[in-house]
């Protein structure tokens, strides 16, 4: 593993000469955010040592460089699902190779399905917490570059960062909810009972990414932001049939609010 992601580091290095400060995970119809990037270099992940690839529509599957908000970054554009056969470790391999390149926050977009039933479609809500239902990405050999063996998870999600998106949220009259989200296997969308389960666990959206990077992250001492798009709803009679298509469609309709905070986010940090 180490030598895989110093291996991928090297070659981002040499072929970019270029130090991030942030790096920013992009969820499923997400990608649009890349057009406020200055973007200095564009790889694609088929052209980087020891990538997985990008099978999910609405995923490009490029690594970006440039400046947003004035600061430098790295913006995955398209990530990584355990449903595309993917293990845990390849799908937050590239977690592990920002840390090694010098980053110091990670900001993680995602669209999600909506279970609180004060939520609607196309509303943000900046993750507080999350329940992880898929296979743990510390699980297997320990390496102790990446901190510790059994990271404390309790603030998993960095609570100035918070504040911050909560005040410029309010300050542009941005309606943001907050809360707990469920990470789950997928690709099959939930079933009605299920949907009630996560909301008697606790959560408020659903998902099937941001959990493993968030976990690896953590426990390479990465400050972390997330903020899901209420792509559909889970809730009791007001369940529909949904479509990837209608993912995308509500994900970039709701797109440049999140843009927005994410941006002026990143401006103050």
């Amino acid at each position: 593993m180490l030598k895989k992601i110093n291996e991928t580091v090297s070659f981002i290095k040499n072929k970019t000469g270029f130090q991030p400060e942030v790096a920013i995970i992009l969820g499923t119809g997400l990608g649009g955010m890349v057009n406020d990037v200055e973007t200095f270099m564009t790889l694609s992940y088929e052209k980087i040592p020891n990538f997985p690839v990008s099978t999910a529509p609405g995923h490009d599957g490029k690594l970006i460089f440039g400046i947003l908000g004035g600061k430098k970054v790295m913006v995955m554009q398209g990530r990584f699902h355990f449903y595309e056969g993917y293990t845990m470790q390849e799908i937050t391999f590239p977690v592990r190779v920002m840390k090694f390149l010098g980053i110091k926050y990670l900001f993680i977009s995602n669209a999600s399905g909506g279970i609180n039933p004060g939520f609607e479609i196309g509303d943000l809500m900046i993750q507080t917490d999350h329940i992880n239902l898929l296979p743990n990405p510390l699980i297997g050999k320990h390496y102790y570059e990446f901190g510790d063996r059994f990271p404390d998870m309790s603030e998993s999600y960095d609570i100035e960062l918070i504040k911050k998106a909560l005040i410029i949220a309010e300050e542009n009259n941005i309606k943001v909810q907050q809360g707990c989200y469920v990470g789950v296997t997928g690709p099959s969308l939930e079933t009605p009972k299920e949907y009630q389960y996560f909301r008697t666990i606790g959560g408020d959206t659903v998902g099937m990414s941001t959990v493993p990077e968030v976990i690896v992250a953590h426990q390479m001492g990465i400050p972390c932001f997330a903020i899901s798009i209420i792509t559909d709803l889970g809730i009791p009679d007001r369940i529909v049939k949904v479509s990837v298509e209608d993912v995308q469609r509500a994900a970039k309709a709701a797109a440049p609010k999140m843009t927005f905070i994410m941006e002026k986010l990143i401006e103050s940090l």
